[in-house]
């Protein structure tokens, strides 16, 4: 994880953050979250060179609890993992919806 400064993304991501104010070391599992979800292949980039593959990894394998389907498949051949690998494919599994 890099501990310098902050990474160059969009604020416009985080339009319901105060963007001067975010701590991005604090905050990394939110962040890699919110840039996997909104954010284009570029900013994913500059994820990975910010925080590191290892820690994107662990994040998506352990602590992100949610993503979207199409999400998933993005992340899944981005990084080359599958998605039964996922916290939050997992999680999805376990909370099946209703059948009605």
């Amino acid at each position: 994880m890099n501990t310098s400064q902050q990474p160059n993304l969009a604020s416009e991501l985080f339009w319901d953050w105060r963007y001067n104010e975010i701590d991005w070391q604090k905050s990394y599992r939110s962040i890699i979250e919110r840039v996997l979800e909104r954010g284009t292949k570029e900013e994913w980039e500059e994820l990975i060179r910010f925080y590191g593959k290892p820690t994107i990894n662990t994040a998506l394998k352990t602590e992100i609890k949610f993503l979207p389907d199409s999400t998933i498949e993005e992340v899944c051949k981005y990084f080359n993992l599958h998605k039964e690998e996922l916290a939050c494919y997992a999680r999805k599994q376990l909370r099946k919806g209703h059948w009605i």
